[in-house]
């Protein structure tokens, strides 16, 4: 997920449920239409997706316990276990647990994104006969962001025998123009999430979580609140996207603005990154990976780079100007060094956190792009093909290798 200036175009919600409103007036409000991003779901490649992994019969499942609800409170208690079995079946099934389901394979991340879409299109659309509100669905839809990423299952053991990592992943993206598209950060997130990973300095537990890819959700604050229980905890994190055509890239700085890109909802926005105290707001964050040794160590078949590049305003100038080796001193920023779309926001937010926390000087952390995730030759149609299965595995398995060096460093 990048700039416009990569190749392929380039490249939540959390409310808490409030008192039940009375029926008489919550029936009055009617429910929403499907988001862009839902609508999708009626192609026939999705249906492909889920047919051939078993996750079709997720959403109908979730439609007859969620119709059997007499009440919100039952509807909350649905959504959860719902939402966070969903998750612990995609974990599962990418980590050889269980029946695989169909043919299509383990590592596969779509059937879960296809699969979550289904199930909030159905409470988005949902109208039972008791009424809910509109900040009634907006907590049930919130409840099913979270928990069908992940965001509620991180869990780390008590002690010190082990260190903790954390690791982000992203939903599959610019669906208009490939919809048959995987995103290799998501199922790295799936294949990760509660491993043990042996390092030089010690065993260390990995959790993962996957974020939407709109922007509605980064502005609402779906990072902060998804991260920060965690940062003071762990030893160690980085987020995770598809970056450019066969390469790894360590992200060196982060900037602080949106470059307008569309998101899966097909909505631009090009602004400044909103965060809270605008007043304190950096224009650049910086990585605290330790990327010298994970860009000189042999993790796997693809070139790791330390991307040092960005694009900024000069202070007292007017035009963006590429600066190949980081900003300039008062400079405003354009595009980090993973762009200026939601990866480069997602590294921006979760290092200024960090650093708004005041770890900055004791946690490593920062974003590491993958390379694209490329179907066989010649393959325009079909949903996989081995060339496909192989690049996302040996992603994955070097994603696992370089956290190996970074917690190790």
């Amino acid at each position: 997920m990048r700039s416009l200036f990569v190749r392929i175009g380039i490249l939540g919600l959390t409310l808490l449920a409030g008192p039940a409103v009375p029926a008489t007036a919550a029936a009055a409000e009617s429910a929403p239409s499907p988001t862009v991003e839902e609508q999708r779901l009626d192609k026939a490649v999705p249906r492909e997706i889920l047919e051939r992994s078993g996750f079709d019969a997720v959403t109908p499942r979730f439609t007859r316990a969620l119709g059997s609800a007499h009440s919100y409170a039952e509807a909350r208690k649905v959504v959860v276990r719902q939402g966070s079995a969903l998750w612990k079946r995609a974990v599962d099934r990418a980590q050889g647990r269980g029946p695989d389901g169909g043919d299509l394979s383990r590592d596969d991340d779509r059937p879960l994104y296809w699969a979550r879409l289904g199930m909030t299109r159905e409470v988005r659309t949902w109208e039972p006969s008791f009424g809910v509100s509109d900040g009634q669905r907006a907590a049930l839809l919130g409840e099913l962001e979270r928990t069908s990423r992940g965001q509620t299952a991180v869990r780390y053991p008590a002690g010190d025998k082990l260190k903790r990592v954390l690791v982000t992943g992203f939903d599959p993206f610019t669906l208009d123009r490939d919809i048959r598209i995987s995103n290799p950060s998501g199922a790295t997130a799936l294949a990760l999430d509660g491993t043990v990973i042996r390092t030089a300095s010690g065993p260390a537990r990995v959790e993962a979580v996957v974020f939407p890819v709109r922007w509605r959700d980064f502005t609402e604050g779906t990072v902060e609140r998804a991260l920060r229980p965690y940062l003071k905890e762990v030893d160690l994190f980085t987020t995770v996207s598809q970056g450019r055509v066969g390469r790894f890239d360590v992200e060196r700085t982060n900037g602080a603005w949106r470059g307008g890109f569309p998101d899966n909802d097909n909505i631009g926005v090009t602004e400044t990154v909103p965060v809270r105290d605008p007043g304190s707001q950096p224009q650049w964050t910086t990585t605290t990976l330790r990327y010298k040794a994970i860009v000189d160590a042999d993790t796997g078949r693809f070139p790791v780079y330390d991307n040092t590049s960005v694009t900024e305003i000069p202070a007292g100038g007017t035009e963006a100007v590429v600066r190949p080796d980081g900003p300039t001193a008062g400079s405003t920023a354009r595009a980090g060094g993973g762009g200026n779309y939601l990866s480069n926001e997602i590294a921006y937010r979760a290092t200024l956190l960090r650093d708004r926390l005041g770890l900055h000087d004791t946690l490593p952390g920062g974003h590491v792009h993958t390379p694209v995730l490329e179907f066989g030759s010649g393959n325009t149609t079909e949903v996989t093909d081995p060339e496909f299965v192989r690049n996302r595995l040996d992603i994955i398995a070097q994603v696992r290798a370089i956290l190996v060096v970074a917690v190790g460093a």
